[in-house]
């Protein structure tokens, strides 16, 4: 039976069975100081602010019994998945498999590149390496949430307008319905997010909807509520 999410641009109908929450990116090297994100001269305490509410979702999901997603950002040690048009970006000492303070930037099995231990995936939960900043890209997970019946995703992480919307706008081209939870996502850069939200509720939710962690947790006690 599909629960009514108050959204924008209109109600979200989600239907339970089919749905999972994917958390997109919520790394060490991405969101504490010292990090990736901060040797690159970023705010993270911009996104570490985001991490209770990110947790606060997670168990939203746990609680219901449907599947979590966690993604990271991840390369091969010897980065022959990362092309040079990725790799070249930044500057020289600071870039994609060059170390850092938390080990190889960006890294399979470095210390920067593992999730949070506040948000850790539990067994049975789905963690996702992917080479690129969209969540499909050479991982499988396609096929993964097919084979489950997945058909809607609600979406969390870092950053909004780069590995979320990417993931959104992907997840859209292969049929899912998206959700964002605004409040449990995040950018270095303010204007981003708030352009990146505007852009995937706009037409009548072209890449898909958006709303607050509370209006989700609302439509589950309801449903509890009404047995």
């Amino acid at each position: 039976m599909a629960l009514s999410v108050a959204a924008r641009p209109y109600d979200f109908a989600l239907d339970p069975a089919k749905a999972a929450l994917v958390v997109i990116d919520m790394q060490r090297d991405f969101i504490e100081p010292g990090g990736f994100g901060g040797v690159l001269g970023n705010d993270v305490s911009r996104l570490t602010a985001i991490v209770p509410t990110v947790a606060a979702l997670i168990d939203v999901f746990r609680t219901n019994g449907l599947l979590v997603v966690h993604t990271r950002e991840a390369h091969k040690p010897d980065l022959s998945d990362c092309p040079p048009a990725k790799r070249l970006r930044g500057r020289p000492g600071l870039r994609i498999g060059d170390e850092g303070a938390m080990g190889r930037i960006l890294i399979a099995g470095e210390p920067g590149n593992q999730i949070l231990p506040e948000l850790a995936p539990i067994a049975g939960e789905l963690v996702i390496d992917k080479p690129g900043k969209g969540m499909f890209w050479a991982t499988g997970l396609h096929e993964t949430l097919s084979a489950r019946g997945i058909r809607q995703l609600v979406f969390a992480g870092v950053t909004t307008e780069v590995c979320v919307q990417t993931s959104m706008r992907e997840a859209n081209d292969r049929g899912y319905e998206c959700l964002l939870i605004e409040d449990a996502t995040e950018s270095y850069f303010p204007e981003f997010k708030a352009a990146a939200i505007e852009m995937i509720v706009a037409q009548g939710g072209i890449v898909g909807w958006s709303t607050p962690l509370e209006a989700l947790k609302a439509t589950f006690a309801g449903a509890m509520a009404d047995g």
